[in-house]
């Protein structure tokens, strides 16, 4: 499992010790300034350092640092549960799916602030468009790790998982949307979500890559 990390002491514990067994946590830190590294190894995870900077460039080094078949990609915030993933995985075990996502469903006030909701609503409808038949960008997913690096994907931001479900859907893989609880973060300040700003800079990425895709140069 790949934990991209930007300063995530202080929930990275919590989300660690729920890991299901037989799960092996990758923590990707991305440049982060606290003790984020320190709690991963204590905790006895395998610590991936990425210096570029950029949600993509974290999930990228750590897909390629796993060496199982099945990756599920999880955001290390503690909101959302780390007991999800044997679901996710179980869709694609099955052959009912080649992607298998979490849709975001908020428990708790302040979960998913009005501004990354109208966002994520407006991409989500704009992939909709493009036959991509899913209602959220969630940060949470499970795919075969060979599958995934055939598609080439090449955004470094806060746009892969934006081209992830782009090239998937190119790809014709059946994509599969699991509810999930999404609940307020249990540490920190969300870098989309946390601001106005965040959230603004996350949708300029994303914007850019439907621009490409949509001009034919894909990422």
């Amino acid at each position: 499992m790949v934990l991209p990390c930007l300063n995530e002491a202080q929930a990275l514990p919590g989300v660690l010790a729920r890991l299901p067994a037989g799960y092996r946590a990758i923590v990707v830190d991305n440049g982060s300034t606290d003790d984020t590294v320190a709690v991963a190894t204590a905790a006895g995870a395998t610590v991936v350092a990425e210096p570029r900077r950029g949600y993509g460039a974290a999930v990228h080094a750590g897909v390629l640092a796993a060496t199982a078949d099945y990756v599920c990609v999880l955001d290390a915030d503690g909101s959302l549960p780390p007991e999800l993933l044997p679901t996710l995985v179980a869709e694609l075990a099955a052959g009912r799916a080649d992607l298998a996502v979490g849709r975001r469903r908020p428990v708790g006030r302040g979960a998913w602030p009005w501004h990354a909701r109208v966002g994520n609503a407006l991409i989500a409808g704009l992939l909709r468009r493009r036959g991509v038949a899913v209602h959220d960008i969630a940060p949470v997913r499970a795919f075969r790790r060979a599958a995934l690096l055939d598609l080439g994907i090449r955004d470094r931001a806060f746009g892969y998982p934006l081209e992830l479900l782009l090239r998937a859907g190119a790809a014709g893989w059946r994509v599969h949307e699991i509810d999930v609880e999404y609940r307020p973060r249990t540490g920190g300040r969300s870098k989309v979500s946390g601001s106005v700003l965040g959230t603004a800079r996350a949708v300029r990425d994303m914007v850019a890559v439907l621009a490409l895709t949509r001009a034919g140069q894909p990422g």
